[in-house]
């Protein structure tokens, strides 16, 4: 996803007020994570998180809000984790995106923006 220089910054500004919570900043991609990234591409690992995000993380009523994303496995469930886009409250509470509804597409494609992001900066320091 191609961003302009607005939403790089609007993005790396969320990312670094991120930083300072000391759980949110606990999240790093594992070696196997790198590895995986490495072996399918960062193409594959952003279909993936689009996939997550319109079935887990959009609709309304979200199912098992709260419980949806795992803590370990994918990459992107980490990413998740680090941005507070793991649920539907964390969205709430970090972006005041509202749980009543479904996701807006510029929101879900905020999220997907944020998340690779933040995988790209891992991937990036990492290998």
């Amino acid at each position: 996803m191609e961003l302009n220089d607005i939403q790089k910054q609007y993005i790396n500004r969320k990312l670094e007020n991120l930083k300072k919570s000391k759980f949110r900043s606990s999240f790093h991609l594992r070696n196997y994570m790198i590895d995986y990234i490495k072996k399918k591409g960062l193409d594959t690992v952003e279909s993936h998180c689009h996939d997550f995000i319109i079935k887990k993380i959009s609709p309304y009523p979200t199912p098992n809000d709260g419980k949806q994303t795992p803590m370990k496995g994918h990459p992107v469930f980490i990413a998740q984790h680090a941005t507070a886009t793991c649920c539907r409250s964390c969205l709430k509470k970090w972006y005041h995106i509202p749980k009543e509804r479904n996701l807006k597409e510029k929101e879900e494609k905020f999220i997907q923006a944020l998340i690779m992001t933040w995988i790209e900066n891992e991937f990036n320091q990492k290998r």
